[in-house]
């Protein structure tokens, strides 16, 4: 059987939609699109050394 009194305790609300959003937008995620740009920048400055 449920014990509610020890749910209630061990409760945790959800975050609210700012509180998501802001979590969300401080992670900083690399995704592919930067990844590619990264190393074309690092090949492009690498080829101008070469220059």
């Amino acid at each position: 059987m449920i014990n509610f009194e020890e749910e209630i305790q061990r409760f945790k609300p959800s975050l609210d939609v700012d509180q998501i959003e802001d979590a969300i937008v401080k992670v900083d995620l690399t995704d592919m699109n930067d990844i590619m740009t990264q190393l074309i920048e690092e090949a492009i400055k690498r080829d101008e050394g070469i220059r």
